[in-house]
């Protein structure tokens, strides 16, 4: 009798006993006219069979039929019950238990469907927990943690709490900004890559496209440790090359990486030193630890595969007494704690010098700016010249702090810093966007540079 522990990410189900990894597969079914085949072998057919190929059950499970006309017999529900039954048939003995880590994009409809499937495969869940929760061993000192991680469709950060203990405070799913998207976005440069240096379009055959993705992920391993990346592929007995640069890589995911980059500064107060832990997922992917480190500041720390599951499995407690399982957010630690120490001067990404405001740039420097409805004759005010819904007398102050310029929500309607609502403060970077009001005046942070009179 075993206590299992499931992650339930979508770009990689997987599954722990102990500390040993026995599944691992990604939440992808392909729909035959008799069967369905779900996990591994259904994604070495995506682009072999994209039309049979489903890939949002996980993220969007729910009882009413698949939107696919071909497919109204079937439900997302069917295929997580599907993947769920061979899942537990491969990895279950006798007596064994299971516990789920859930990912952000379970909501608690979705949990209450699951728990339902899991109970009619006799799968007997003991205990769920908030992913991020699971992921988290040790306290990070001095510092706030931010766990991310990625999915199929979407990146999730969670903002965790560390008194005492580590637990959930609140999580953002940045939704169409997934490892499919970024899988997709690095195929097609690097077909282009291969049509511009050997006039071979692998793009041409669904074989040769099928090749291009599941070579990806050695492909990106290597762009990790070096600048150029080799690519080669083969087609009817012939061996084409190609190569490609690993910044061009990362410059293809900027938006998605932009992204991550707006959500976690506005999870950010301008005292606060980050902690960025990176599930593996996230860490392989090229630039991005480093596209933080260097925007966001703080220290960036990399998990290992299956570092959820099993994160889960050494601290969990089976819930007992004939109750329902409930979502549990919070957990102890069980390894040794981190002092992370960082200047908060360090963490920029561009020191800008003025606020842009219309036609009109009004430098920072000096006595704090406030912007807001009324001015007082003590403050340094900017005149915003017209009345707007959800802008309060004293909205937010601009001020020099530590180095760095930071805004400071004094209002009742929010702050948006490039369209986030900030917890309080946020430190303020070249090319931020502040937002105030409904709809709303946007102040642009620019960078002025002085020249000799040339």
């Amino acid at each position: 009798m075993s206590l299992l522990a499931a992650h339930l990410n979508d770009a990689g189900i997987t599954v722990v006993n102990g500390d040993r990894i026995i599944y691992s597969e990604p939440g992808f079914a392909l729909l035959e006219d008799d069967r369905v085949i779900t996990g591994t072998a259904a994604y070495a057919s995506a682009k072999l069979k994209p039309r049979r190929i489903q890939n949002r059950y996980w993220s969007d499970l729910r009882a009413e039929s698949l939107p696919d006309r071909r497919y109204r017999q079937l439900s997302a529900a069917d295929l997580v019950s599907n993947q769920l039954e061979q899942m537990w048939k491969r990895v279950a003995g006798e007596g064994d238990s299971l516990a789920i880590a859930v990912p952000p994009y379970m909501n608690s409809e979705n949990l209450g469907l699951l728990l339902g499937i899991a109970a009619e495969l006799s799968i007997p869940v003991v205990a769920m927990c908030d992913a991020a929760v699971c992921a988290t061993r040790r306290q990070y000192e001095h510092a706030v943690v931010v766990h991310i991680d990625m999915s199929l469709h979407s990146s999730m950060l969670t903002r965790l709490t560390q008194e005492g203990q580590v637990r959930f405070e609140r999580t953002a799913v940045i939704e169409d900004s997934g490892l499919l998207l970024l899988q997709e976005t690095w195929l097609k440069i690097i077909a282009e890559a291969f049509v511009q240096q050997s006039r071979f379009d692998p793009l041409h055959t669904a074989e040769t496209e099928q090749m291009l993705q599941d070579r990806m992920p050695g492909w990106l391993t290597t762009a990790m440790s070096s600048t150029k990346v080799p690519l080669d592929v083969e087609s009817r007995g012939m061996t084409h090359h190609a190569e490609i640069e690993t910044l061009e890589l990362v410059a293809a995911a900027a938006p998605v990486y932009q992204g991550i980059v707006s959500n976690l500064r506005a999870f950010y107060r301008a005292e606060e030193t980050p902690a960025i832990q990176l599930s593996d997922r996230a860490a392989r992917l090229p630039g991005l630890a480093d596209t933080l480190k260097a925007r966001v500041g703080g220290e960036v720390f990399l998990l290992e595969p299956g570092a959820t599951a099993r994160g889960l499995a050494k601290r969990c407690k089976a819930q007992t007494g004939g109750g329902s399982v409930t979502l549990t957010r919070h957990l102890p630690w069980d390894q040794s704690p981190i002092k992370v120490e960082v200047d908060a001067a360090d963490s920029n990404g561009g020191r800008p010098t003025h606020l842009l405001f219309g036609h009109k740039a009004v430098s920072l420097q000096g006595k704090p700016l406030v912007l807001g409805s009324q001015a007082t004759e003590s403050e340094r005010w900017l005149d915003l010249q017209q009345e707007m819904p959800g802008v309060s007398r004293r909205h937010c102050v601009v001020s020099a702090q530590n180095g760095q310029f930071v805004v400071t929500d004094h209002s009742r309607y929010g702050t948006f810093l490039n369209g986030h609502r900030i917890d309080g403060s946020a430190v303020l970077q070249t090319g931020d966007l502040i937002r105030i009001g409904t709809p709303g005046f946007e102040l642009r942070l620019i960078s002025v540079e002085e020249h000799d009179g040339t």
